[in-house]
């Protein structure tokens, strides 16, 4: 008696098991025990490793992801909108529980979160903002805050003369962002008549070259007269750098920056970069993971607040992070102290008589 009492139990529960429902079409379809060991994959679609600070956010990235034993593909499009959307194309075609995508094009990316949710898969957008309005999170750092400190920095230092603005790439909403924030807070002196934008340009792809060409045209059509190149990134900055050195004026304009890359750094120890702003890279990478895995799970996301994107007049659901200003005073205290770069590499190219005592 037990014995057929046991069997019509495991019956029972095979049968419970593989129950039949219907879908949104009425069609029959049976559902399969789910594996509870199967790993969550993660798709990160990345823009570039051109500049050092992605390369930072790739190595964060894989590195958590195998910490906490998540699976990772990462395609890198080459700063190329196209190469992008065959990039998410290919990644959902692999089974992604989620995914991740630092947008070349904000506008255009918007139709690869469309194709994702078609198919059911969270979506972060990850450092920079896309322009859509079905985005599981946007996580990135405070980049209104990014915009307001390279602005006051510069008032603070240099609170009259010709400014020269190189913005960021006008297909990335963080540049859109910065000129924004950094206008708000400019625009007081130039009203007061303190101080005078004398040039104010985007920097295609935010390159270098870019950059280097709009200060030299800034140069020459006001007589060498610049006082501050507000650059929105290192990138932009080192290519400031570039055509103030040709002039003999480095270290005399100052010159702001963001990411606190080395090679950056360095410039600053020279003295010829006046500062950057610093964005711990491992936070922003680990945060991404960890929402990610949450959204996978179908778990809340934690920390987060509301972000208006101005280009779609709504908010999204977003993380972000602290970011601090770093110069000449600070290396020690700030990136150097953090491990984010060691003393030997900032100071390389700083003789050893003229470098600041290690404790």
């Amino acid at each position: 008696m037990r014995l057929k009492i046991l069997v019509l139990l495991l019956f029972a529960f095979f049968i419970g098991a593989c129950v039949q429902t219907r879908d949104a079409n009425n069609t029959a379809q049976t559902n399969k025990p789910t594996d509870a060991n199967k790993k969550i994959k993660i798709g990160f679609a990345m823009d570039t490793l051109k500049e050092e600070r992605w390369v930072r956010d790739k190595d964060a990235f894989e590195a958590h992801c195998k910490k906490l034993d998540v699976e990772c593909i990462v395609t890198v499009a080459g700063n190329s909108a196209a190469n992008q959307m065959k990039d998410v194309e290919g990644l959902l075609t692999k089974g992604i529980d989620v995914l991740v995508i630092a947008p070349h094009d904000a506008k255009q990316a918007a139709s690869m979160v469309d194709k994702a949710k078609a198919q059911n898969v969270p979506v972060i957008s990850y450092d920079r903002l896309i322009n859509s309005d079905k985005l599981d999170l946007y996580i990135s750092h405070q980049v209104p805050v990014i915009g307001r400190k390279m602005a006051e920095y510069a008032l603070r230092k240099k609170p009259k003369g010709n400014y020269v603005l190189v913005l960021g790439a006008a297909t990335d909403n963080n540049a859109l962002i910065m000129e924004k924030a950094q206008m708000e807070v400019l625009q007081p002196a130039i009203d007061r008549g303190d101080i005078k934008i004398v040039t104010k340009e985007y920097a295609e792809d935010w390159k270098r070259e870019a950059a280097q060409k709009i200060v030299e045209n800034a140069l020459t059509k006001n007589d060498n007269k610049v006082d501050v190149v507000v650059a929105s990134n290192d990138g932009t900055a080192s290519g400031a750098v570039e055509a103030l050195s040709a002039q003999g004026l480095a270290g005399q304009v100052l010159v702001t920056g963001q990411d606190a890359e080395k090679s950056a750094l360095q410039s600053i120890a020279e003295g010829k970069q006046t500062m950057t702003i610093y964005k711990p890279i491992i936070p922003l990478a680990n945060g991404a993971v960890e929402a990610a895995i949450k959204l996978a799970k179908k778990e809340p996301l934690t920390g987060t607040t509301m972000f208006k994107n101005d280009a779609l007049n709504k908010d999204v659901v977003a993380i972000l992070l602290e970011v601090q200003e770093v110069d000449k005073d600070n290396l020690m205290t700030t990136v150097i102290k953090d491990g984010f770069a060691t003393f030997e590499d900032v100071y390389k190219n700083v003789p050893a008589d003229k470098r600041p005592q290690q404790k």
